[in-house]
Formats: C-alpha cells, structure tokens, sequence
C-alpha cells in the first residue's frame, strides 16, 4: 500500500514538473504595429537559444579543428613525398656509381684475362 501511495506521488511530481509553460509577449514596433511572440516551455524550462549556439560554437571549432588536421595531413604527404623522391634520385646516382664501378672492374678483368693469355702462349 505504501508502495503505491509512494509511487502515485512520483507520478504527479513528475507530471507536475513536466508541464508546458507558455509565456506570451507583446512588442509594439516603432511603426506602431504590436508583435506578439508565444513562446512554450516543458519540462523544466531549457534556454534551446543557448543550446542552439553552443551547438553552433561546438560545430565551428569541430571543422575549424578538422581543417587543421587536413592541413597537417596535406604538409606531411608533401614532405614524405618530396622525401621519396630525394631517396629515389640517391638510388639511381647509386645505382649508377655501381654500375661504372661494374664496368671498370670488368674492363680490368679483361684486361688481366688477355696478358694471362699472351703470357700462357710464351
């Protein structure tokens, strides 16, 4: 029994807390012409104007932020790119070193090979 005596008042604070407010304002403009502006709150009366700018700061910094990132990540790809390419010209001059070293040393192969020939024929 006291259980639901407990309960049926939660209830009704809970509807009571609950309820929509309606606020009504009047405002006369300089021409002379009276606005009327209704304005209906529930539950326990949330400024949804804050809320919609805090919503709207929260999205500015979220790209603002997004943009930094983008950059960042555009900077990097430029600086591994321009990196590859430096490792790439260092190879080829090093592959080239290597293969004029290659040519040299067969060249003087040869060479050795045509005086072991002329010596075995003495």
């Amino acid at each position: 029994m006291k259980k639901s005596i407990l309960s049926g008042l939660m209830i009704a604070a809970v509807a009571v807390s609950c309820a929509k407010s309606t606020k009504t304002e009047k405002v006369e403009n300089a021409d002379g012409t009276v606005t009327t502006t209704t304005t209906t709150e529930t539950g326990v009366g949330v400024d949804t104007a804050k809320i919609n700018q805090a919503k709207k700061n929260a999205q500015a910094k979220i790209d603002e932020t997004g943009k930094k990132i983008d950059n960042a990540a555009e900077e990097a790809k430029n600086k591994i790119d321009a990196t590859a390419d430096k490792a790439k010209e260092d190879l080829h001059k090093a592959g080239q070193d290597v293969k004029d070293a290659a040519a040299k040393g067969a060249s003087k192969v040869e060479e050795g090979a045509r005086k072991l020939k002329e010596d075995l024929k003495k």
